[in-house]
């Protein structure tokens, strides 16, 4: 999972993890080093995830023009 998850470092992306409250965590992530993941979400806020709680990632969909699309499925 570390090898693949480094493909989306610097992208915003959706993090699925089996430990979250929602079942997922949004925000670019930063760094992958050692099993974890730093993640910082649009707040400001940094966080650590165990690689090894983390079940999909995904980056986050957008339109064709670029902009956000507004409801996420999961």
């Amino acid at each position: 999972m570390k090898e693949l998850a480094k493909q989306f470092i610097g992208e915003e992306c959706i993090i699925y993890t089996i430990t979250s409250n929602n079942g997922s965590v949004q925000g670019v992530i930063k760094e992958i080093d050692h099993g974890g993941m730093t993640i910082q979400r649009n707040s400001g806020e940094r966080e650590i995830i165990n690689l090894d709680f983390v079940t999909r990632i995904r980056q986050y969909p957008r339109k064709k023009n670029g902009k956000k699309k507004g409801f996420v499925l999961g």
